[in-house]
């Protein structure tokens, strides 16, 4: 089978190597050499949201599929190719359904859509994916409406919120990596241990600089916990 991978990163991940452009090209490459996938090209979009299916890169890796170039297309997880429920429901019905022809294969989620159990699985993760953040996004939100009804105050570097076109909104790199603090302190790691993983994940705070057990408590302390 011959294979466009498509890999992304966003602004916030950039300096994680889990995500990093460089570590989903080597797990795309290592996945084609084991299942015996031609690997055409390796398409990037770096700095890009998934919050759209407008980016220049992954616009190109479906015209190539198109044009008969390739059969699918590979990507290391599938957010890395949307997040949304909606732009994957598009995406299915123009490529990667059983009319449309077209195979999508996602390394980390065993995903391969060559099947009816694989385009299944697609549809149940995405679904996931999206309940996750619009969970994150709830407690978010109910924190931020405490810290106010407290009389506390909340601007525009608040963590896990940007202004958007003159409005308070949710920030959802920010606010995954305030879930992730949550979950960390939860398995019983301290705040110093927090802060050290975060800098050594090279993960920078609101104002781009390093993290220490007080901006990790002021972040817990805001989402209540």
């Amino acid at each position: 089978m011959k294979a466009i991978g498509y890999i992304r990163v966003s602004t916030q991940e950039q300096a994680s190597e889990g995500v990093s452009l460089a570590a989903q090209e080597r797990k795309l490459r290592a996945y084609a050499e084991l299942y015996g996938v031609e690997l055409m090209d390796v398409v990037a979009d770096a700095g890009a949201s998934a919050k759209s299916l407008d980016r220049p890169g992954l616009q190109a890796a479906l015209a190539r599929i198109e044009a008969g170039e390739a059969e699918g297309i590979l990507v290391a997880k599938l957010d890395r190719l949307t997040r949304s429920v909606k732009d994957l429901g598009t995406l299915i019905d123009r490529y990667f359904g059983e009319k449309a022809g077209f195979r999508l294969m996602a390394v980390d989620d065993q995903i391969d859509t060559k099947s009816a159990g694989g385009r299944l699985v697609l549809n149940v993760l995405a679904s996931v994916s999206q309940w996750e953040r619009e969970v994150i996004g709830e407690r978010t939100a109910t924190a931020l409406a405490e810290i106010k009804r407290q009389g506390g105050h909340v601007g525009r570097e608040a963590f896990g919120f940007e202004m958007r076109d003159g409005r308070l909104v949710v920030n959802e790199a920010e606010a995954a990596i305030a879930a992730r603090v949550a979950e960390m302190r939860a398995a019983g790691a301290t705040l110093q241990a927090i802060a050290d993983t975060l800098n050594a994940e090279g993960v920078a705070t609101k104002r781009g600089g390093r993290w220490a057990p007080s901006t990790v408590r002021n972040i817990l302390q805001a989402a209540g916990r």
